[in-house]
């Protein structure tokens, strides 16, 4: 008899993380109503200006962090243990 190949899940929940992290920026900043004003302003600068450089950095850390789980993640289906990282 033949041996059926083992079926991994495509989604789990290391790859929902990934997803959030990379739809969270999207989010934040396409929610325009959040953050049209001017006040608090930071050392001059109004909010609606230092919010969005802001989320530059967010979004610089979040695609970093999505990066290394999905390389842990590929690492672990490789290595046949399911994700688990070594």
């Amino acid at each position: 008899m033949s041996e059926t190949p083992e079926v991994r899940p495509v989604v789990t929940p290391v790859r929902v993380i990934i997803g959030l992290c990379l739809v969270a920026p999207f989010a934040a900043l396409l929610w325009v109503g959040s953050y049209a004003k001017t006040d608090p302003a930071f050392i001059g600068i109004p909010f609606f200006y230092w919010y969005q450089m802001l989320w530059v950095l967010i979004s610089t850390a979040l695609t970093m962090l999505a990066y290394q789980l999905w390389q842990r993640d590929q690492r672990g289906r490789r290595n046949g243990d399911g994700g688990a990282a070594k």
